[in-house]
């Protein structure tokens, strides 16, 4: 389904059941359907209404040939959650979807309920910004590089030891992730935006309630990042999911949707307990 914000940006979204609603946010170059295998069934399971998107940059949503800022993917969420009347909503978000995420929660507290941060970070280390910066570059230069040799960079970045030491499973990940490979514009704006400035100050005032579930293994947001983040936001909690990487939510998918549906029951229980 696409809808159209009030500033002409097209935006594709999947809205699955009528119960409590749960946006899902993806990571850097991610489209939407990444939470098709795991989360959505799990979720709609569990009895939550799963909303998914694919964020600008990613087709069939405007891919942002001009360049866009994180806060335009933060405006273009909060439209999302306005359009489908989906206020008070819970968001789970990964890597840059959790701070597309973060920001939101920021920007416009009264649209959400709880928010869930996966591989998520308060600042970006040296390292993670210039990786992020040079894969930007190679775009911008049209720099073709095989593709084998970029998914097996990706594999190592992202997945946890248990699947890189299985080579029947890493064989299967490189073929998924040589045949997802995405470039252009999109990409390219995507890459600059998951270079984190130091937002950890600015965090000190979210005033949503937030979980932070970093992955044992993650080398782009490891879990000390994680607890550095969840130590900002009052409130927040912290937990680490063991034995996965980056990808920690279709690596070992039953005990991160698990955690998730367990974050998100406790948070809805006390709120009417307060309530009442």
């Amino acid at each position: 389904m696409l809808m159209t914000t009030e500033n002409g940006i097209r935006l594709s979204y999947q809205d699955h059941g009528d119960a409590s609603p749960v946006l899902f946010l993806t990571g850097t170059g991610a489209p939407s359907s990444v939470w098709d295998l795991h989360q959505v069934p799990a979720f709609r399971a569990a009895g939550f209404r799963v909303i998914t998107m694919d964020n600008r940059g990613i087709p069939p949503s405007d891919t942002g040939a001009d360049g866009f800022t994180i806060d335009d993917l933060v405006a273009d969420a909060a439209a999302l959650i306005e359009h489908l009347g989906a206020a008070p909503c819970r968001v789970v978000g990964t890597s840059m979807g959790s701070y597309i995420a973060q920001e939101l929660a920021l920007a416009r507290p009264e649209l959400l309920d709880t928010v869930v941060l996966m591989a998520a970070c308060g600042r970006s280390s040296l390292v993670q910004r210039v990786l992020a910066e040079s894969e930007a570059e190679l775009i911008e230069r049209a720099t073709e590089l095989p593709r084998g040799y970029l998914a097996a960079v990706r594999a190592l970045l992202n997945l946890g030891p248990a699947t890189l030491t299985d080579d029947d499973l890493t064989a299967d990940w490189l073929d998924l992730l040589e045949a997802s490979g995405r470039e252009g514009p999109g990409l390219r704006a995507q890459l600059l935006l998951s270079a984190l400035p130091d937002r950890l100050q600015a965090y000190r005032g979210i005033e949503v309630p937030c979980h932070v579930v970093s992955f044992e293994y993650d080398l782009v947001a490891p879990p000390a990042a994680g607890r550095e983040l969840a130590a900002a936001i009052p409130g927040a909690t912290h937990r680490t999911i063991p034995g996965c990487g980056h990808f920690g939510y279709l690596e070992n998918p039953e005990a991160v949707n698990r955690e998730l549906i367990r974050l998100l029951r406790t948070e809805s229980r006390a709120r009417l307990e307060k309530t009442a």
